[in-house]
């Protein structure tokens, strides 16, 4: 499944869709305004939350955590002691692990489990300009999960190269 994805994307206040390649509406991202941290709501079709995303307040280092139905679902932080600074660690609730790496600014980087590719986020693709793809590659995968992880890591990614 391929998603398209606006730049835009992450300003608080603002909703935004993600479309499928057909231009069919598949998630609604929902950004929380006047909240003490970053905020966003993932949201099907429909309406309804499939995941929700937070800022963690108190962390020595700059994380992000994804809940479904007020269950934790997978913590996003960068990974320590790593020599690229474009290297992510997903600690996902049952206790696997994800890595994100790559050129998360220029939003070319892969997510990956225990070396298998899982999804693929690049502007490579696409001639339209401020748009990226995410293109989930396998189909028993939580689309819903590794588009948070994608969000979660740029969100941090952004936060670092500006310093807030």
């Amino acid at each position: 499944m391929r998603l398209l994805v606006r730049e835009r994307l992450f300003a608080i206040g603002d909703d935004y869709w993600i479309e499928d390649t057909e231009g069919r509406k598949v998630f609604l991202v929902d950004g929380k305004a006047m909240r003490l941290r970053d905020t966003f709501e993932l949201k099907d079709a429909d309406g309804r939350v499939v995941v929700e995303l937070r800022q963690k307040l108190i962390s020595l280092r700059d994380t992000m955590l994804v809940e479904r139905g007020g269950e934790a679902l997978a913590t996003v932080r960068r990974k320590r002691l790593s020599l690229l600074r474009n290297h992510y660690r997903v600690a996902l609730a049952e206790g696997t692990e994800l890595d994100v790496s790559g050129k998360i600014l220029d939003r070319e980087f892969a997510i990956e489990y225990d070396g298998e590719l899982l999804a693929q986020v690049s502007r490579r693709w696409l001639t339209i300009r401020d748009t990226y793809g995410i293109d989930v590659v396998r189909d028993d995968a939580d689309t819903a999960l590794l588009v948070a992880v994608a969000m979660c890591v740029i969100v941090l990614a952004e936060k670092e190269s500006t310093g807030s």
